[in-house]
């Protein structure tokens, strides 16, 4: 069918229909099927996402035996340094612990024990949610012995602290009086959390 045998009003109408229909179809393609593929394309984004995430997991699950490993030591870990925190009662509990460092083959005298303090908040390490109690000691030794009691002791318990030491000399007429020192401090230890 040729376009010039038809009428022109017909040509109208037919262009009109022609130019309705495209309208139409562009309408639907924006206003319907454009969102479905944006919608396509934001599903697509959200499975890959959801992939990655199951990767992740998938490779923690992997790790699992791993990481049940690590915690485990870390329990221990932490078991062993909170085993040597005062608890109970912490006037013994300190003592004990002194008296007993003492005896590894230190010959440091020290035969006054001061009272204990009331339990503080740690004012040595900053964040610890732990308290501190303080005890102050009295005694005598030779300066080198004391220096090694003194060192060791330190090393041996992490969480106690040596602050405000003071050393006398001695000044006896017998010679092995006159090596000695009088000494003085205060000891700092943390409390377990248990004990409070």
């Amino acid at each position: 069918m040729k376009l010039s045998k038809i009428s022109k009003e017909k040509r109208q109408h037919l262009m009109l229909i022609v130019i309705v229909t495209v309208g139409i179809l562009a309408g639907l393609g924006y206003g319907l099927v454009k969102p479905q593929y944006q919608s396509l394309d934001r599903i697509a984004a959200d499975k890959k996402a959801a992939e990655r995430q199951l990767q992740t997991i998938q490779d923690t699950l992997k790790r699992a035996p791993q990481l049940e490993n690590t915690l485990r030591e870390a329990k221990a870990r932490l078991a062993g340094v909170s085993s040597d925190l005062a608890s109970g009662d912490l006037y013994s509990s300190l003592i004990t612990m002194i008296r007993n460092f003492k005896m590894n083959n230190y010959h440091v005298d020290i035969p006054q024990f001061g009272q204990l303090s009331a339990e503080t908040d740690v004012n040595c390490l900053a964040g610890i949610p732990l308290k501190q109690v303080t005890m102050t000691v009295n005694g005598t030794a030779q300066f080198q012995e004391f220096g090694r009691f003194l060192a060791d002791f330190e090393n041996q318990f992490p969480h106690t602290r040596v602050v405000n030491l003071g050393v006398d000399a001695n000044a006896g007429t017998i010679p092995e009086q006159q090596e000695t020192i009088s000494f003085r401090m205060e000891i700092i230890t943390l409390v377990s959390p248990n004990a409070l």
